[in-house]
C-alpha cells in the first residue's frame, strides 16, 4: 500500500502505514442482516471490531453463537473495506467414532463438508446472490490447516473454527500465519473435542493475560447461560456433564483430556 496524502481540516496528513502486498478490497456494499444480539455477544463483537485486536480465542458450549459472531465480524470487516478476503480454517476431523473413510474428488470437494458451518452462517447474513458474487470473486476461502505451512495472509479475516480439534502444533501453525492488517478468531467448544490431545483450552489459558491483551490477543468465554440456538441445549449439556463426571479418568471421552 503506497503512502498517500489526505486532507483533513485543510492540513495534509501523511499515511505512514507500512507498505505490504494486499489484494484490492471489494467494490460493492453488502446488505448485512442484523441479528438480535445478546449483551454478551455485543461485547465480543466490540472486541473484534477494535482496531488494536489481532487475535481472539472464543470458547463456549454449542449454540452460544461463536461461529455466528466470528462470521458476522468477518463480513462486516470485508464490507467496511478493512480486509480483502475471509479465510475459514478447519481441521478435517470427523465428529464421530464412525468415519466414512476416504473421500473422492478434488481438494475443494473433499473440504466441502467441513465448510457447511460457514455456508450456514453466510446465509443468515447475506442473500444468495451476494454469497455467489463473493465466491465468484474468490473472497471466501475454506482451507484445511494442513495446507498452511509457508503461507502468510495480509489484510485477511481468518476464522479457525472447531479449534478444539487442534493440537499445540496446529495452534502454533495457525497463529503464525497472521500477516499485516489481518485478524484471527479461534473458536471452539473444549467439551466437544474429537481428538485426545486438544490444545485449545491450554493455549487459550496461556494467552489469557494482561501482557497478551496488550499485544491485541484476547480470550472470550461463553457459558451455558449464553446459549443462543435453543434453550433446551443448556439442559442437554448439563446432563452430559453430569454423566462425564462419573466416567473413570482412564476412559477417554470427547472433551476430556
Amino acid at each position: 500500500m503506497s503512502k498517500k496524502q489526505k486532507v483533513s481540516g485543510g492540513e495534509a496528513i501523511v499515511d505512514n502505514s507500512p507498505k505490504v502486498h494486499q489484494r484490492d478490497k471489494i467494490s460493492t456494499t453488502l446488505k448485512l442482516r442484523e441479528l438480535p444480539w445478546s449483551e454478551k455477544q455485543k461485547q465480543l463483537l466490540s472486541i473484534l471490531e477494535d482496531k488494536k485486536t489481532k487475535i481472539v480465542f472464543v470458547t463456549g458450549p454449542a449454540g452460544s453463537a461463536k461461529t455466528c459472531c466470528a462470521v458476522y465480524a468477518a463480513l462486516k470487516a470485508l464490507n467496511d473495506k478493512k480486509v480483502s478476503d475471509i479465510l475459514y480454517l478447519r481441521q478435517p476431523v470427523e465428529s464421530s467414532t464412525h468415519n466414512i473413510g476416504f473421500l473422492k474428488g478434488s481438494i475443494e470437494e473433499k473440504i466441502d463438508p467441513y465448510q457447511a458451518p460457514l455456508d450456514d452462517k453466510l446465509s443468515e447474513f447475506l442473500s444468495d446472490s451476494e454469497i455467489n458474487a463473493l465466491r465468484k470473486d474468490e473472497r471466501l476461502h475454506t482451507i484445511p490447516i494442513g495446507f498452511l505451512r509457508g503461507r502468510s495472509f495480509n489484510a485477511n479475516y481468518i476464522v479457525f473454527d472447531e479449534a478444539q480439534n487442534g493440537n499445540t502444533h496446529d495452534m502454533l501453525l495457525v497463529m503464525t500465519r497472521l500477516g499485516k492488517f489481518s485478524k484471527l478468531i479461534i473458536t471452539g467448544d473444549v467439551s466437544q473435542s474429537d481428538i485426545k490431545q486438544s490444545a485449545l483450552q491450554k493455549v487459550a489459558e496461556l494467552f489469557d493475560t494482561e501482557e497478551s491483551r496488550g499485544h491485541g490477543i484476547h480470550v472470550f468465554k461463553f457459558g451455558k447461560e449464553d446459549i443462543f440456538r435453543n434453550e433446551v441445549l443448556s439442559h442437554v449439556i448439563e446432563k452430559f456433564e453430569e454423566m462425564n463426571s462419573k466416567v473413570p479418568e482412564r476412559e477417554w471421552q470427547p472433551g476430556r483430556k
